[in-house]
């Protein structure tokens, strides 16, 4: 090849249907693809490839098998791999097989240098799900200029002084008020902003996200939790509150939960109210209760006030309960 090391015949993946089925964990796949190989093209260094299917697909790796002078090449991917008409360039993976950039073969040079090349972007343009782009912003979102100016905030980072810090570049608009201030986003769209697509949280962790966040922003969700709750608002009146928030939570009457449902998307509403019997704020149980139910003071011991200790924290500062 004029640009780098030699192809080889391409192969293709006729069917999507399972070729050979070993055990594997989870939902895991694994397909076969023959190969018909010229000793004179040396040792695969790389594997070009693309995706014509409608879908995206998680490749994590490609293993070479019976390769002339070489045996098994293992290639670890570990990428989102979407239809190849969302890409510029093809996707390339290249074997589990380290340089120092001198000693880099020639026949891969190039192809590194592609894929550097579209890991950093143009730094123009507007982001989507399918990009691959590691791109940089100063952080110019603290603000929200459109909803008050007492809203506005500086842009951090930037200047000759304080370059530093800088965040993953999003792409959003500009605000209205203030073209050097990006436009913020709010639930549900949040989750919409750009990420790398092999950054991106999986399904679980994303899960997990979205219910502790809305958790910790139930008091801003609706004024109809006003009717349900005590003469003391935003305060514990004793200890067996706070127990309540990892043992029963706070049970919700039929009609307010869906009114409350009426106005969260339906996918947050299944990790915000637990399915066997509508409750409310209810939080992993900590460790330390977990060890001793018991005892409702364990966390107040000698021997808890130690780990703490040696783990890093002070027990004894607790500034707001």
């Amino acid at each position: 090849n004029e640009n780098g090391g030699k192809l080889g015949k391409l192969e293709a993946l006729e069917y999507w249907n399972l070729t050979y089925t070993p055990p594997l964990a989870g939902s895991d796949s694994l397909y076969k693809v023959s190969f018909e190989w010229d000793e004179e093209l040396g040792i695969p260094g790389a594997i070009i490839l693309r995706n014509n299917h409608a879908a995206e697909f998680f490749l994590k790796t490609i293993t070479l098998e019976d390769v002339p002078g070489e045996g098994r090449i293992h290639f670890v991917c570990n990428s989102w791999v979407y239809p190849d008409k969302q890409y510029k360039q093809p996707r390339i993976f290249f074997a589990n097989k380290t340089y120092l950039p001198h000693e880099m073969p020639a026949a891969l040079r190039i192809y590194r240098e592609e894929e550097l090349k579209a890991l950093r972007g143009e730094g123009t343009g507007e982001l989507k799900t399918g990009d691959r782009v590691y791109d940089y912003a100063l952080y110019n979102d603290l603000g929200d200029p459109d909803n008050g100016a007492d809203l506005a905030r500086p842009v951090l980072g930037g200047s000759a002084q304080y370059p530093y810090p800088r965040r993953g570049r999003t792409s959003r608009p500009p605000s209205k008020t203030d073209p050097n201030t990006e436009s913020r986003v709010f639930l549900p769209e949040v989750l919409n902003i750009y990420v790398p697509r092999d950054e991106q949280f999986g399904h679980l962790k994303l899960s997990d996200f979205i219910a502790f966040n809305l958790k910790g922003l139930v008091n801003q969700i609706i004024p109809l939790l006003e009717a349900y709750v005590n003469l003391t608002p935003n305060e514990f009146d004793s200890f067996k509150d706070v127990d309540n928030l990892y043992f029963n939570g706070i049970p919700l009457p039929t009609d307010l939960v869906n009114q409350i449902a009426s106005n969260i998307p339906l996918e947050m509403m299944q990790e915000f109210f637990r399915s066997d019997g509508q409750q409310l704020l209810k939080y992993p149980v900590p460790q330390v209760i977990q060890a001793d139910r018991s005892n409702p003071i364990a966390w107040r011991t000698d021997e808890e006030f130690g780990r703490e200790m040696i783990a890093g924290l002070n027990p004894l500062l607790v500034q707001l309960l």
